[in-house]
C-alpha cells in the first residue's frame, strides 16, 4: 500500500506544534474540506454552486474519488469519500479547486483572489479516517452541516448536501475494503476530555 505525506516545508515541526500536511494513502477513506479565502460568500448564487458541483463531479470522477456525503455551503464544502489511488489527491485538488476558482471568479461581481489559499499555501485540509468511530462522527458531522448552519431543519432538505452512500453502507464497504488508516495515531483521541 502506498503512502506518502507532503507538506509546504521539511520541517515537520514548528515551535513545538505539527506542520500542515497532505497525506496520499492508497484504498483509504478521506474527509476533505475547503473554505474560500476569509469566509468569503462565493457559493451564494444558484450559478456558483452549479459551477462548484459540475467541477466536484468531473475531477472526482476522473480522479476515482468516490464522494459518499458532501455538502456544499455559501463559503466552504466538506467531503467524506473512497480514493483507491492516493497520488490522485494532489491533481484532483489542484483541477478541482483550479476550475472552481476560475469559473466562479468569472460570475462573481468582484474577482475574488486568491480564491482558496490562505496562510501556509493551504487551500484544502485532508485527513485518512481512523476507525469506524471516526467515519460515523466525520460523516454525520458533513451530512447535518446545513442543519448546524441554520439552512434547514432536516439534512435532506437541503438541495446541495449529496448523500451517497448511508452511513451504514459506508461503514460495510470501509470495513470489507480495510480501508482506514489504523496504524497512524490521532491525537485527537489521546486528549483527556
Amino acid at each position: 500500500m502506498s503512502l506518502r505525506k507532503s507538506s509546504y516545508t521539511h520541517r515537520e515541526w514548528f515551535k513545538g506544534k505539527h506542520r500542515f500536511e497532505h497525506w496520499y494513502r492508497d484504498n483509504t477513506v478521506y474527509f476533505i474540506t475547503s473554505k474560500a479565502r476569509n469566509g468569503a460568500r462565493v457559493f451564494t448564487s444558484d450559478r456558483a454552486k452549479e459551477i462548484f458541483w459540475d467541477r466536484f463531479t468531473h475531477w472526482t470522477t476522473r480522479y476515482g474519488f468516490e464522494p459518499w456525503v458532501t455538502s456544499l455551503l455559501d463559503n466552504h464544502y466538506h467531503t467524506v469519500g473512497y480514493l483507491k489511488t492516493g497520488e490522485n489527491l494532489g491533481p484532483m485538488m489542484q483541477r478541482l479547486h483550479g476550475s472552481v476558482a476560475k469559473l466562479v471568479n468569472d460570475v462573481l461581481p468582484e474577482r475574488h483572489v486568491p480564491f482558496w489559499r490562505t496562510a501556509g499555501n493551504r487551500d484544502y485540509f485532508d485527513g485518512c479516517l481512523r476507525d469506524a468511530t471516526q467515519l460515523r462522527r466525520t460523516h454525520a458531522y458533513v451530512h447535518r452541516q446545513a442543519v448546524r448552519a441554520g439552512l434547514v431543519r432536516v439534512a435532506k432538505d437541503h438541495a446541495h448536501t449529496r448523500l451517497r452512500l448511508t452511513i451504514d453502507d459506508a461503514l460495510i464497504f470501509a470495513q470489507e475494503h480495510k480501508a482506514y488508516l489504523e496504524q497512524v495515531p490521532y491525537a485527537r483521541y489521546d486528549r483527556k476530555l
